[in-house]
């Protein structure tokens, strides 16, 4: 029987592993600009292109389908193209691992950084991720796995609780779950509940941590305490120096004032053409 179990809920979960045809990211991160601006303690958060991804996204009405946690260069392990393990983050069919940030270069992502967080309660943050390398992903049984391969309409006030389904087992997390868990431990906020206490002297709120297994990808984007990181902006940009399609380069003593990467003898960031009834605004790479 266990045999059984085991044989076919790595089928589904390799169903659930396979890319959705035509899902590209309209927005990839620039890997340089990224990897330049991360703090152990962000959490990255990620617009995933497989099914399950798909699926999440849907139930969560939200672009983010994964998320993870930034730590570092800290293992002594490497990705095939060199880049060092630096994430840390739960995945289907694997359980918690390390992986670099290499693998993300194609995917549209958002950092997301917990504001005023002591640097102790960092470190402890990213203690208690570590801990948990080689746990297991939350899958109970085949039901579980299921409910991910027939999504069938849902009221929106089951959707999280659809997600939140699982073994309640303390070594088998989802991947925000875990996250979640890792700042509860320093009594750190995600989406707390708040109750308003009346009393005769003053009105105060308390803050009441919901269960983990009740956080998604996207409640760190919208958490009122964690502030979102955009590389672009973080390096510094001058719109000025944008070259656009439709416009020429300009002089050769010019662009020895770029910053770089231009002064390395590489080209501004094209913008595409633009038509003229459209905003003179550019895509930027958030």
């Amino acid at each position: 029987m266990d045999f059984v179990h085991g044989w076919l809920s790595r089928r589904i979960i390799g169903c659930l592993e396979q890319p959705s045809q035509g899902i590209e990211p309209f927005t990839p991160s620039d890997p340089a600009a990224l990897a330049s601006v991360l703090q152990p303690g962000d959490v990255l958060l990620v617009e995933g292109n497989t099914r399950v991804s798909g699926i999440i996204k849907y139930l969560t009405q939200s672009t983010w389908s994964h998320s993870a946690l930034y730590v570092g260069p800290r293992f002594n392990k490497k990705a095939a193209d060199g880049s060092p393990h630096v994430l840390i983050e739960a995945i289907l069919g694997q359980g918690v691992i390390t992986a670099p940030l290499s693998k993300y270069t194609s995917f549209h992502t958002r950092i997301c950084r917990p504001v005023g967080l002591a640097e102790e309660d960092r470190e402890k943050v990213v203690a208690y991720m570590t801990r948990r390398l080689g746990n297991e992903y939350d899958v109970k049984n085949i039901l579980d796995l299921l409910r991910y391969l027939f999504p069938a309409p849902i009221p929106a006030r089951y959707r999280r609780r659809l997600l939140s389904l699982g073994s309640g087992v303390p070594t088998k997390v989802i991947c925000s779950g875990l996250i979640a868990q890792a700042f509860e431990s320093v009594r750190y906020p995600i989406l707390p509940r708040i109750e308003l206490v009346e009393s005769k002297e003053k009105r105060r709120e308390i803050l009441h941590i919901r269960h983990h297994s009740l956080y998604m990808p996207r409640d760190f984007d919208i958490s009122p305490y964690f502030r979102v990181v955009k590389p672009t902006i973080e390096l510094g940009f001058n719109y000025q120096e944008l070259r656009w399609a439709n416009r020429p380069l300009p002089p050769e003593e010019e662009r020895e004032n770029m910053p770089r990467p231009f002064a390395e003898g590489g080209n501004p960031p094209l913008v595409p053409d633009l038509p003229e009834q459209t905003s003179a605004a550019a895509s930027i790479k958030a």
